[in-house]
């Protein structure tokens, strides 16, 4: 019997980076990533964990080839990245940035269809919003309506509150129509019911799509509750990657973070849920 073997979405071996050359008068710390080797499975949530400075923001433009390791190599869906072109890049994945700079008060309906530009002929230059056709409009739509930002279509960008705009900006990358969807800090600066909503938004397309989704979070709890499993990186290394559970616990946490920290069981999920330590009673 032939045995079969999984194509993995993203294949991860020995990975090293560094902004400048390490150890050269560019460099000032060295590697920013350090020999990660990962494998991230297809229609699989991933949080990428860890201090400010370990190196995951790099690890997603990396995974996006927006950046490009010094040594190491990175397969996507089995091809080797850095041989892809970026045409056939922006078809499989689709990167959400931390912060999204738009200079120009665009529709939301306009600024999601900038999403729809890896899907036309190369030659075809951006000079203007008037080259969508009939399915742009369609896949357009349907992230809209995905994302619950079409009854904002005709409002503009500048004018809608955080919430609906990064729901509008992951609109866009889903009119890519990738297989991977990377988003670094979805969450950051939003409200607990926008955090939630983004949230509920990922675990359904994931869900409904098979999407393979990697994201970058500083709130542990939120990924503990909402991802498969966790990478939990430090200086640029793995410390552990595995299930919440594995990687969720005072000692890990502890070491990494630096600090004291309370993990229990969610009442209603079971998941770890972290807490810090609460200052000491004091008597009246």
């Amino acid at each position: 019997m032939k045995e079969t073997t999984e194509v993995h979405a993203y294949s991860v071996d020995g990975l090293r980076f560094s902004y400048g050359h390490p150890g050269g008068s560019r460099s000032v710390n060295g590697w920013v990533l350090d020999g990660l080797t990962f494998d991230v499975r297809p229609g699989e949530i991933v949080g990428v964990l860890g201090p400010n400075g370990s190196g995951k923001s790099s690890l997603l433009k990396i995974l996006a080839k927006v950046l490009r390791p010094q040594e190491g190599s990175v397969r996507l869906f089995g091809r080797e990245l850095l041989g892809m072109p970026q045409h056939d890049v922006a078809r499989a994945v689709a990167l959400v940035p931390q912060e999204s700079q738009i200079a120009f008060p665009f529709s939301i309906t306009e600024m999601v269809l900038m999403g729809r530009f890896p899907h036309h002929r190369r030659n075809i230059g951006l000079s203007g919003l008037g080259w969508e056709g009939p399915e742009d409009i369609r896949v357009a739509e349907a992230a809209m309506r995905e994302t619950d930002v079409l009854h904002l279509a005709h409002r503009s960008i500048t004018d809608v509150s955080g919430g609906e705009r990064q729901r509008a900006i992951i609109a866009r990358a889903l009119t890519q129509e990738p297989k991977v969807l990377l988003l670094d800090e979805p969450t950051a600066f939003l409200d607990l019911h926008h955090q939630l909503d983004i949230c509920s938004i990922l675990r359904r397309l994931n869900q409904e799509r098979g999407l393979t989704v990697i994201l970058v979070s500083h709130d542990l709890n939120l990924a503990s509750q909402y991802c498969d499993r966790l990478l939990l990186l430090d200086r640029g290394r793995t410390v552990r990657l595995g299930f919440p559970e594995e990687v969720m616990t005072p000692e890990v946490l502890e070491e990494v973070y630096r600090c004291r920290v309370l993990v229990d069981r969610h009442p209603q999920s079971g998941l770890p849920r972290v807490t810090l330590p609460g200052r000491p009673m004091t008597e009246a």
